[in-house]
């Protein structure tokens, strides 16, 4: 039986949007981590609640935990991971 890696989007629940709370959890990082790296990484845009509440896709929690790979696993700096994000997206 093959063991999950922490970064396994395998470990993601099953639901449509996360609050910030949650997605520190899953992600094992801080709520103003997950902030300032919505200000680095433009594909981090969470949906706000009319009480301002961040509400995470579930396409953004994994891409976050592709960008928490690169710069904690693979000691990438916030402007390589953009850049490495960027080329891995292909043309648009």
């Amino acid at each position: 039986m093959k063991k999950q890696s922490p970064s396994s989007p395998d470990i993601i629940p099953d639901k449509l949007y996360f609050k910030i709370g949650e997605v520190g959890q899953i992600e094992g990082v801080a709520s103003h981590v997950l902030r300032f790296w919505e200000s680095e990484f433009p594909r981090i845009s969470p949906k706000r609640t009319s009480s301002g509440q961040r509400l995470y896709t579930r396409r953004e929690v994994e891409l976050i935990l592709e960008i928490k790979s690169l710069l904690y696993a693979r000691k990438f700096t916030i402007a390589g991971a953009r850049q490495h994000l960027r080329v891995a997206a292909g043309p648009t």
